[in-house]
């Protein structure tokens, strides 16, 4: 078991990929493909639709380099030191393997990609899956055997079984000087209501016991179908954001909603967390909270509202956990922007906050601003920045020692078993921690706790 560090940067993690390598009854061996996943949740459901697919057209997925015909590298573009990243698994992958073939929001600039790593086979951009199929079919042609190459109901997951990433729309009709998503993603597409049922009630058909909303603006979901009607179980369901999370919750696993516009419309929602529909939990991209900083970010700039809107809800769910990241040296904020931004966080007292250092990443507007913050000046903001998120959270676990909680388990091993609470979302909040009475539980368990300790970030409890 170990404890979640103070910052974890999703748009630079690294999925685990399953090995399904094996020989065929003739002895002969499948065509064998690598993957390495970088980058948020919606990139990790691309990769499993692109090992979907090769799985079901006969290949076999390689863990590591060395067993692959050829590897993919579905990258990240957010920022500059993503893309870093991403060029460092490109090279790694050329390196270990030679046969490469690159994907994702940093396909969308292969120019960048060739520049320097001129020997990769292919760059595809974002969610282009039928691009990178073909890239894979020219470097290593397909041999399937219709009898033995069959696939799950629910295809290739790159998650544990338990639970599983729901991508409802892609792309973004913002348009955030700092960003370059809507230019990579392209505009806000959402899809059909009943699509998306469907494979949640296959997800929980399979045993995943917690769904994962994702997308680019979830809270947007169904504006660009002006939220058309879906059949589904003899009635209807419109493209909107609450009937669809009214609806999942019917489904009987844990529903958690990230990257949500805090769009007047999303009040409807806190209901459904208080009847116990949805888990009460608001993943809330708020990014600043002085207006004149919001306005130069080009994003609503309504923070004292959104104070007022934040207690409403809380009123109706008072166990609403509230999950957001911030961004602190943008250029021309001021000693005293920085300081509302910080005064801000005192009153609204989010549960689990994440904090970036401003960077120009090629192609944003922001780049162009005057008054750049000195990289010094970032890091001695992001630092109090972290303390005053850090002494918030470690009070509000604290709290919760003496509480009885219900936990989901998501790993077993011979110290305990490390578990999530409601308030805490897979791989970027904390974890509840179980070192006593723990050798019955096994992963995707949801049991009843006692806190009885509590950290800065995470909890340990003992079972009820």
């Amino acid at each position: 078991m170990s404890e979640n560090p103070p910052i974890l940067r999703p748009d630079l993690a690294r999925a685990l990929v399953p090995d399904t390598r094996r020989a065929r009854p003739d002895g002969s061996l499948q065509p064998t493909i690598g993957m390495v996943s970088l980058g948020c949740p919606k990139a990790l459901v691309d990769s499993e639709r692109i090992l979907t697919r090769l799985r079901a057209e006969g290949y076999a997925i390689s863990p590591d380099y060395k067993g692959a015909d050829a590897v993919i590298v579905n990258t990240c573009g957010f920022l500059d030191s993503a893309k870093a990243e991403s060029l460092e698994a490109i090279g790694e992958a050329l390196q270990e393997n030679g046969r490469v073939i690159v994907t994702g929001c940093l396909g969308a600039e292969p120019d960048y990609i060739t520049g320097a790593h001129p020997k990769v086979l292919a760059v595809t951009g974002p969610h282009q899956y039928e691009a990178v199929l073909d890239a894979v079919h020219g470097a290593v042609p397909p041999a399937p055997d219709p009898f033995i190459d069959l696939l799950p109901a629910t295809g290739v997951s790159l998650t544990p079984r338990h639970y599983s990433y729901l991508k409802i729309s892609e792309g973004c009709n913002h348009k955030c000087k700092f960003c370059i998503i809507p230019d990579m993603r392209g505009r806000l597409v959402s899809r059909p209501a009943h699509a998306v049922l469907r494979e949640a009630e296959k997800l929980v058909e399979a045993g995943v016991k917690e769904l994962l909303v994702i997308s680019q603006d979830t809270s947007a979901y169904g504006v660009d179908r002006k939220h058309d009607p879906s059949p589904w179980k003899g009635g209807e369901v419109r493209a909107h954001i609450t009937d669809l999370a009214r609806e999942m919750g019917k489904l009987g696993a844990w529903v958690r909603l990230h990257y949500v516009y805090p769009y007047p419309h999303v009040r409807e929602l806190i209901p459904l967390m208080a009847d116990g529909l949805v888990l009460p939990y608001l993943d809330i991209p708020f990014q600043h909270a002085h207006p004149d900083t919001l306005k130069r970010m080009a994003r609503p700039a309504a923070a004292a509202r959104t104070l007022d809107e934040i207690s409403a809800w809380r009123a109706i769910s008072p166990d609403l956990t509230l999950r957001s990241t911030f961004i602190v040296g943008y250029p021309g904020e001021t000693e005293a922007e920085f300081q509302t931004l910080l005064d801000w966080l005192d009153e609204a007292q989010l549960d689990r906050v994440g904090c970036f250092q401003y960077e120009n990443v090629a192609g944003a507007r922001s780049n162009d601003l005057p008054d750049h913050v000195a990289p010094e000046v970032k890091q001695e903001r992001f630092d109090r920045f972290m303390e005053k998120a850090q002494a918030i959270s470690a009070a509000k676990l604290g709290a919760k020692v003496g509480k009885v909680l219900d936990v989901i388990v998501d790993d077993v091993d011979e110290d305990g078993a490390t578990c999530r609470t409601k308030a805490d979302a897979p791989e970027i909040d904390g974890n509840l921690f179980i070192d006593e009475g723990f050798e019955t539980l096994k992963p995707g368990d949801i049991v009843t706790v006692e806190v009885d300790e509590a950290g800065e970030y995470d909890l340990w409890g003992r079972v009820v």
